[in-house]
């Protein structure tokens, strides 16, 4: 896309003022992923929950010259607005439009699941024969397909777009800015199930989708889908696939076989090719790519040389711990210009001043080199790297476009050999490469810890958890997200920040000590301590921290400090009531002797707050309601004597998914941003957010008879297999779950712990399974989940999370 201000506005027919020859190449809808202002517009989009309105000046400051907004705002510089009505309708408008400039081929994609997957290899299968376009990302919403059809240009052939509905009558809007020519349905599913009736409700809403279409290419594995596709559209092309035989595209055989190749159908021809991965969502999703490349005139031989090449889409960035107080970003499970402004928009969410990239050749998706090494350069040069290390021959050879200090080098292990990058300390370092450079092996000798047990956080899930808690609150409810014990157990800075970076309100910590660590690594969002020891009232004071203040004794401590260390500002505190918990609290009968000494105190009183005490249990919902209006009662009296009305909070995590009706002025959420919920309609809205994995390190043949482990606690009753994998008691798992009480997940299926946990390792009974040293084994959450593994545990996932050793590597994914 690259249009004037002026050709926008007369396109649309919207209002401009200022400078009306500015070019726009590019919109942004969120200031905190700008990662460039040249020719790029910010539209303050309008939601429900939120006003883009809010964040004008925050563009404006990012350099953005060029506003879309319902109006004006005074701003201290000249900026161009374009005045709309209704900004997601303008986006939408101006693509539908755009997209009726161009004569391409358009394959739109939705379903349940794997249109990302689909996309993504059909771009890989047709972008060296064709110019492709594609969604971004996962750009499916009303927002992020206009978005991605701005993308097409006048060298596109093939537009390949994702197409995703989350409530009923949805798809109308999508239809009408895009009807594609040929129509994927990938698979149908529960996914945003919670706005429809039943599965025929969502079948029937994403099927809008074909209403123009020429070809439809649809699972037929699915009766529901194969009987509404032929009754909707019996009038148009219409091509199966799926894994049962009355398919156009289907198996002849069976594919969990690795014996032998796949063998593929094609209407009356087949074809067999070499499968590695052979799950059954990644077959299903390659005899999609096979009816798609057929009905684009494919021939067999042509389609088998294209398969072969398909590899796993990985579609995240790692964020590890690095040597030398360094961050490192590795992004290097593909390259392309999309995927280098996703990580581009990421990095912006860290806070180390200084940045270091590793960028290697691009393999896809190139225009002539030159010109597309120098946008690549310019892109880069204004995200304003200290060092940038190129790898390959290919952008070696542009070095002088990039403007920062940078090297070269042909390969990734003449970049290790140099030892250049070990000399980089207190950096951010994106590693952004193609597969075929192997970054991978630069993240490891990188990397503090090098344990093959790891504890993988899924930063998307985190925010996704939080925002579907925000759905039951009121938009003006503020929320406080607890990182007290290392946010349980998932890392307390790289959490925090990532939680800054989306305008928390609050952070909670239950000591000092964990408060000052984020703040010595620039978290400045507000946080409460919750159990302020009086040892610790300096560092509170000089950290700016908050503490929380849970009876008279403890506030004329408090104050006796500041008066010390003679602070001048009125100092903000929250105090806690006592309402039924028994654990720490201001009393109802204190109430008045508090207030008579805040008199003479420099303090500001933010919060008033109190706990639940079984918000989660559904015995007690009447002993939750005595103290909701203990808490009312109590802090009133506190208001009264204020003279002033502080924030009231009283919810945890279960609070809000059970009591939404006490949310007061703001909430807390703890093991809800993890995944966990006591209300099981939310939990199923909620997605994992940890997983705790390892490897097998060695697999040894156990005759019967022969004993495994310390104490010889296990005979084996009959010869088996048993694995060894790196993990024990000293990483956080009990002892009390060997011996066949716990259970491990390898490959979806669960195998019994047998013997004693040793320290470092532990022992599990495959039996005769067909497992090698190094596969992956899940100590849960996918299955086991981590609610299994706690009733192994005989505990709660609270429990379980918080005691994993920090010799356990955290490793953070953005997906």
């Amino acid at each position: 896309m690259k249009y004037s201000c002026e050709e926008i506005a007369k396109i649309t027919n919207s209002q401009i003022f200022g400078d009306s020859t500015l070019m726009i190449s590019n919109i942004a809808y969120d200031t905190r992923k700008i990662f460039t202002h040249k020719e790029t517009a910010f539209i303050a989009l309008e939601t429900e929950i939120n006003s883009g309105r809010k964040y004008i000046q925050n563009a404006i400051n990012k350099g953005i010259e060029i506003i879309i907004s319902t109006e004006k705002i005074e701003t201290p510089h000249p900026i161009t607005w374009i005045i709309v009505e209704n900004p997601l309708e303008f986006l939408q408008k101006l693509a539908r439009i755009h997209l009726q400039n161009f004569d391409i081929n358009t394959i739109g994609i939705t379903g349940s699941n794997g249109k990302t997957i689909i996309k993504e290899w059909l771009f890989l299968c047709l972008n060296d024969d064709l110019s492709v376009v594609k969604s971004p990302k996962s750009f499916n919403s009303q927002l992020g397909l206009p978005l991605s059809l701005l993308e097409i240009s006048k060298k596109h052939q093939v537009g390949i777009f994702e197409v995703g509905i989350s409530k009923p009558n949805e798809m109308d809007i999508q239809e009408s800015v895009f009807s594609p020519k040929i129509g994927v349905f990938t698979y149908l599913g529960s996914a945003h199930s919670a706005n429809f009736e039943n599965q025929n409700e969502i079948l029937l809403e994403k099927l809008k989708l074909f209403k123009n279409s020429e070809i439809i290419i649809y699972n037929g594995d699915f009766n529901l889908v194969e009987t509404e596709i032929k009754k909707s559209y019996a009038d148009k092309k219409l091509f199966s696939f799926g894994l049962k035989k009355h398919n156009f595209v289907h198996l002849e055989n069976d594919f969990n076989n690795k014996n032998e190749d796949v063998l593929i159908s094609i209407g009356e021809e087949k074809i067999k090719i070499q499968v590695e991965n052979r799950d059954e969502a990644t077959i299903s999703n390659m005899l999609c790519i096979v009816a798609v490349l057929k009905q684009l005139d494919y021939k067999n031989e042509e389609i088998i040389q294209k398969l072969s090449l398909l590899k796993p889409i990985e579609m995240r960035l790692e964020s590890v711990v690095g040597e030398n107080d360094n961050l490192i970003i590795n992004d290097s499970f593909n390259l392309d210009l999309d995927s280098l402004y996703i990580s581009y928009q990421f990095i912006k969410e860290y806070r180390k001043q200084k940045r270091c990239l590793v960028l290697t050749d691009f393999m896809e998706g190139k225009d002539s080199s030159e010109n597309f090494y120098k946008y690549v350069a310019n892109l880069t040069n204004q995200q304003n790297f200290d060092k940038i290390f190129l790898v390959g021959e290919e952008i070696s050879q542009y070095q002088k476009f990039f403007n920062n200090e940078s090297y070269t080098f042909l390969n990734t292990k003449q970049l290790i050999d140099s030892q250049q990058i070990k000399d980089i300390n207190n950096s951010l370092i994106l590693l952004k490469g193609a597969r075929k450079f192997t970054l991978e092996k630069l993240k490891n000798i990188l990397a503090l810890q090098k344990h093959d047990t790891v504890l993988e956080v899924n930063l998307n899930a985190i925010l996704h958890n939080i925002n579907i808690h925000k759905s039951l609150l009121k938009p003006t409810t503020k929320m406080m997200a607890m990182v007290k014990a290392y946010t349980y157990g998932l890392g307390n800075y790289e959490i925090a920040e990532i939680l800054q970076h989306h305008h928390i309100d609050y952070l909670g910590v239950a000591y000092a000590d964990e408060g000052v660590e984020l703040r010595k690594k620039g978290i400045t969002t507000p946080i409460i301590v919750m159990n302020p020891e009086q040892s610790s009232y300096s560092s509170i004071i000089e950290y700016d921290l908050e503490p929380e203040i849970y009876s008279l004794r403890v506030l004329n401590l408090f104050h006796d400090k500041l008066i010390e260390k003679g602070i001048q500002k009125t100092y903000p505190i929250h105090f806690k009531i006592e309402t039924g918990m028994h654990r720490l609290g201001i009393k109802d009968f204190e109430v008045a002797d508090i207030i008579d000494n805040l008199k003479d105190m420099n303090v500001s009183v933010e919060t008033i707050f109190s706990h639940l005490s079984s918000a989660d249990s559904e015995t007690e919902k009447e002993y939750t309601k005595f103290q909701a209006n203990n808490f009312i009662e109590i802090s009133s009296k506190l208001i009264e004597g204020l003279g002033y009305k502080p924030i009231l909070h009283l919810l945890n995590s279960s609070g809000i998914a059970n009591y939404p009706e006490y949310q007061f002025d703001m909430v807390r959420i703890g093991i809800g941003m993890i995944g966990i919920s006591s209300n099981e309609s939310i939990e199923k809205k909620l997605i994992n957010a940890v997983e705790f994995k390892t490897v097998i390190s060695q697999i040894s043949e156990v005759k019967k008879g022969d004993s495994v482990g310390y104490n010889r606690n296990y005979i084996a009753n009959e010869n088996t297999l048993v694995a060894t994998i790196p993990v024990g008691y000293a990483d956080g798992i009990p002892r009390s779950i060997g011996n066949q009480v716990g259970y491990v997940g390898i490959n979806k299926k669960l195998f019994p712990i047998v013997g004693n946990i040793c320290m470092d390792m532990m022992m599990i009974n495959i039996g005769d399974n067909n497992f090698i040293e190094g596969d992956e084994v899940i100590l849960f959450n996918g299955n086991p989940t981590l609610k299994d593994f706690s009733k192994y545990c005989n505990t709660i996932p609270y429990e379980v999370l918080t005691s994993i050793s920090q010799r356990v590597k955290r490793i953070y994914i953005k997906k």
